[in-house]
């Protein structure tokens, strides 16, 4: 049966849409060398991303025999809040493709554990606030990812529909998230997840340019 709801595209942000990771390191290591621990490179920190900034603290921190506490969570905050831009981007092909989907006909919500306010400073810094009907940040509802009540809140805020919707995400936290709102999900094999974490999907993308011909297959 044909989809006549208008279909949606929900996205996943860091490691999905942008590569926030220089700024998300940056971050995490001026926190671990205000307490004499040694920095982390760029995939290591990548390792840790995909479940808020506390967990992202908790794991680093756990790393060195220690335990995160509120004055390293307000000091990551603090640097990470003054500037989540700097050396991020779009992975490529990001802005095209959207470009290409919305000329088709394709709405797109954005579902990420990152905290809405930085999540809209992000999106708007490329150039992409409006290519969004609805931000479901970390701190939007009362659920986050894996949690599928965090996706269907955010579909239902762009208007979207579970039968008319894909996920696409490069974490376990988002394929889960999926799975359990019975979204079809579609790994980003660009991002921060390992190839594990696409357990469950329906399709894997290499890259973005790759995401419109499995949506057309997914939702045909």
């Amino acid at each position: 049966m044909p989809i006549l709801a208008t279909p949606t595209l929900v996205i996943d942000l860091d490691g999905t849409l942008v590569d926030s990771l220089p700024a998300i390191a940056r971050a995490l290591n001026l926190v671990l060398a205000a307490r004499g621990f040694p920095s982390l490179a760029p995939p290591e920190v990548a390792r840790l991303v995909g479940d808020g900034v506390l967990v992202l603290l908790r794991r680093a921190f756990a790393l060195y025999g220690a335990e995160a506490d509120e004055a390293a969570l307000a000091a990551f905050r603090a640097d990470y809040d003054a500037d989540p831009i700097t050396g991020c981007a779009p992975y490529p092909g990001a802005v095209a493709t959207l470009a290409a989907l919305a000329a088709a006909g394709w709405r797109f919500a954005l579902c990420t554990n990152k905290p809405a306010q930085p999540a809209r400073r992000m999106i708007a810094a490329f150039g992409l606030a409006e290519r969004f009907a609805a931000i479901g940040g970390g701190d939007s509802f009362s659920t986050r990812k894996p949690d599928p009540s965090h996706l269907l809140a955010t579909l239902a805020a762009a208007g979207g529909e579970p039968g008319a919707a894909v996920m696409l995400g490069d974490h376990a936290n988002d394929i889960l998230a999926a799975t359990g709102a019975a979204v079809p999900a579609i790994f980003a094999a660009w991002g921060y997840g390992t190839p594990d974490m696409a357990a469950g999907c329906a399709a894997i993308a290499p890259d973005f340019a790759a995401v419109p011909a499995l949506l057309g297959q997914i939702l045909s």
